[in-house]
């Protein structure tokens, strides 16, 4: 009985890390999956970076196995689909695996697992290959070289806040200009994960304007946090790319009013909290965020920086397109005058 709510189209995060196989002891499918359903979700893009990670066809088939009994088990039918991921032993895999995945990851900067391109050359033939069999390149544009530079210049510094000094906003401007520039080279489809800067913004705009075939993400957490975070939630605020400032906030939500942005993929990346507690240098990178991207969404819409159509083309539209899926009547029941706080309790 949906009387006196508001029917939705159920969400797509096209971005996710549910963490199977190899971390299940932070969550699996079943945990992922009652999650989704309950912030409203029912079709996902999980990431590969597994323990294995998931590089090749084999994997790929593998992992999907896994998922499926364990989404029987929870007797939730969640839509899935599965990113490859790029690895410089395994690229005569990409052209395998094109009706398997929905884009090949490539970790430009290190993050979570052992998926680092920072060889130029191979990243090269990564976005050559991708054009040729037109598949979709997705990329976590960090740069490498100034990340590490930076981590050897605040090797003793434990306040969790140097983390967006350490990968600083020329990290993120540096891979993103060069991967604008090979998807230009090879007119390769570029999908850009979680922009947070203003800089980044600006390099998507210019490459829209040129036709490029580029389109950009934007998570939860740079839309609704900003560097001062780490005051109240410490190592918990620590992401990768990091928090940013009030004023790149702002001009997410511009991008998002002029069509930069296309998606919101919540990088729903969960640890348990003993392991985010720790000191600043031993704690894991992510946050949660799929539970709560959809309730965080429609209070934007109350506040009026956001239409209910914007949203639906950023969660579900725009990334059916992008993707090219398969249409469906999933849909999501929301009542617009509730108010919930956030209470792990109820997570």
């Amino acid at each position: 009985n949906g009387e006196g709510l508001m029917a939705l189209p159920a969400l797509i995060d096209p971005h996710v890390h549910f963490r199977t196989p190899g971390h299940e002891h932070k969550e699996n499918w079943k945990s992922a999956a009652a999650a989704a359903i309950s912030g409203g979700v029912s079709t996902v893009f999980d990431m590969p970076n597994n323990i294995p990670s998931c590089t090749t066809v084999k994997a790929l088939h593998k992992k999907k196995k896994i998922i499926d009994q364990q989404l029987k088990e929870a007797q939730i039918p969640l839509r899935y689909q599965l990113y490859l991921g790029a690895d410089k032993k395994n690229l005569s895999e990409i052209p395998l695996a094109k009706h398997l995945c929905a884009a090949v990851k490539v970790f430009m900067g290190s993050s979570t697992g052992d998926l680092l391109i920072d060889d130029n050359s191979v990243l090269e033939k990564i976005f050559q290959l991708c054009a040729k069999h037109q598949m979709i390149v997705a990329v976590h544009a960090e740069n490498e070289e100034i990340i590490r530079q930076n981590q050897i210049l605040y090797k003793h510094e434990q306040n969790p806040a140097v983390h967006s000094i350490v990968r600083d906003r020329a990290a993120a401007e540096k891979a993103v200009s060069q991967a604008i520039f090979l998807a230009e080279k090879y007119q390769t489809t570029l999908y850009i994960l979680h922009v947070s800067t203003k800089e980044e913004i600006q390099l998507i705009r210019d490459a829209k304007k040129r036709g490029a075939k580029v389109f950009a993400e934007a998570t939860p957490h740079h839309l609704f946090l900003n560097d001062t975070a780490y005051k109240s939630l410490g190592t918990c605020a620590q992401v990768n790319p990091p928090l940013r400032e009030e004023a790149d906030v702002q001009a997410l939500w511009n991008a998002i009013d002029q069509n930069i942005i296309d998606t919101i993929g919540t990088d729903h990346a969960p640890h348990l909290l003993e392991e985010k507690r720790q000191a600043y240098g031993r704690v894991p990178s992510g946050m949660p965020g799929i539970e709560t991207v959809l309730p965080l969404l429609l209070s934007a819409y109350s506040e009026g920086k956001i239409s209910l159509d914007k949203i639906i083309e950023l969660t579900r539209t725009n990334i059916e397109k992008l993707f090219s899926l398969p249409g469906n009547n999933d849909l999501v029941l929301v009542d617009l005058n509730t108010r919930k706080k956030v209470d792990a309790g109820n997570l």
